[in-house]
């Protein structure tokens, strides 16, 4: 591979860009970058107008055309490790919404201002739908997905939901800034502190008993007379990955609190993959946990990638045709995927794994918008999607 590649990665400059300088078609620059095959015309101008461009864009354009002893593009291995591949987060410049004529980002935390907002598949419905009917009616739910899967979403989506329908529901949310899963790396949950939270959210004004047996006793009733007047009650946990396997059994004797055949207190549990495991049939530790809770998985955006940019960009008032190609989509796929698997001496199949949630995708588009804008490119193609880094 041509140094000329790594200098355009290196200072985010696209090869589009440096095709409509000089010139000549994406493609032909693309088989010098990638292949060293230049066109049949007068190579060293060709190469003169190059060192030149990059110059005017403040880039050292010495032996820009040594080879590099790299691989080619379309040489490359298969990502095994999703860390190459996500970005942090990314903001979108003031620049790129005017160069896109844009007025809000479609990505950001704030496109988010009620349901109307919230990009929906059938699995995602699916679990909307069920946060909703445990919250009112009881039950003990868990929602699994990566970081940036949307649970986040479906948590805030829930509490919106039940405010504007005036539901008979009190949330009940611990504070869970610190928690992890010992106490060597940060602070436990404790039932202790769920407790604490029942009763803060039921009566704050009450004082807390001190002894453990006073406080469940205390929490029970307050429990029972919320529910005679009428209330359900959900206790949703944030980041439950991190709960302890204890709090997670002890989770058992919260959701078994009644008042008769009433049950008192629902319980929904939010997390990574890492939450799954802790469910685990094969642990005998959770085994009544596992048998009381249903667990709801949130895939990738596989199927619904071109659905997902179209319909944030159509929430923000844009057409997502005029900012990026079909090609850049199809890019995107590429981008956020990986090989998993067949390096064993016994297993030799390899299984493709997509990164394609919300969070992901988010950012990937972002810095692609700030990169075509910085080019002065008018529409997102593969060629900027593969140029972010």
């Amino acid at each position: 591979m041509l140094k000329l590649k790594t200098l355009l990665q290196q200072h985010k400059l696209t090869q589009a860009a440096l095709a409509r300088a000089l010139e000549v078609s994406e493609a032909t620059l693309a088989q010098i970058v990638n292949h060293n095959q230049w066109p049949k015309q007068d190579i060293p101008t060709l190469k003169a107008r190059i060192q030149c461009w990059l110059g005017d864009q403040g880039v050292n354009e010495r032996d820009c055309f040594n080879e590099t002893g790299g691989i080619r593009h379309d040489q490359r291995p298969e990502l095994d490790e999703e860390d190459s591949m996500l970005l942090k987060k990314q903001v979108l410049l003031p620049a790129t919404k005017k160069h896109f004529g844009l007025f809000r980002a479609p990505f950001d935390d704030y496109a988010v201002q009620s349901a109307d907002d919230v990009f929906l598949t059938p699995d995602s419905s699916y679990a909307r739908e069920a946060l909703y009917q445990t919250a009112l009616f009881g039950g003990f739910i868990a929602v699994i997905g990566e970081s940036g899967a949307g649970k986040s979403t479906l948590r805030r989506d829930l509490i919106d939901r039940i405010n504007k329908e005036n539901s008979p529901v009190v949330v009940i949310e611990p504070y869970v800034l610190a928690m992890e899963d010992n106490d060597h790396q940060g602070k436990t949950l404790k039932a202790a502190s769920l407790a604490e939270a029942i009763v803060h959210t039921l009566a704050p004004l009450e004082k807390l008993k001190r002894s453990p047996e006073a406080r469940f006793r205390q929490l029970h009733k307050l429990l029972k007379d919320s529910s005679r007047t009428g209330y359900r009650h959900v206790l949703v946990i944030e980041e439950a990955h991190c709960l302890p396997i204890p709090t997670l059994k002890h989770l058992k004797r919260f959701f078994e609190l009644d008042d008769g055949h009433k049950k008192l207190l629902s319980i929904i549990l939010l997390g990574q993959p890492e939450l799954g495991d802790k469910l685990s049939e094969r642990l005998s530790d959770v085994r009544e946990v596992v048998q009381r809770c249903e667990v709801i998985d949130l895939p990738p955006l596989d199927d619904h990638l071109t659905d997902f940019l179209a319909f944030k960009f159509k929430r923000i008032g844009a057409d997502m045709n005029k900012v990026i190609t079909l090609e850049a989509i199809k890019a995107i796929r590429q981008r956020l995927s990986y090989q998993r698997g067949g390096q064993s001496a016994t297993s030799h199949q390899r299984t493709t794994v997509s990164l394609l949630y919300p969070l992901a995708i988010g950012n990937l588009v972002t810095a692609a918008m700030n990169l075509a804008a910085q080019n002065a490119i008018p529409v997102i193609d593969a060629n900027i999607i593969h140029s972010v880094h």
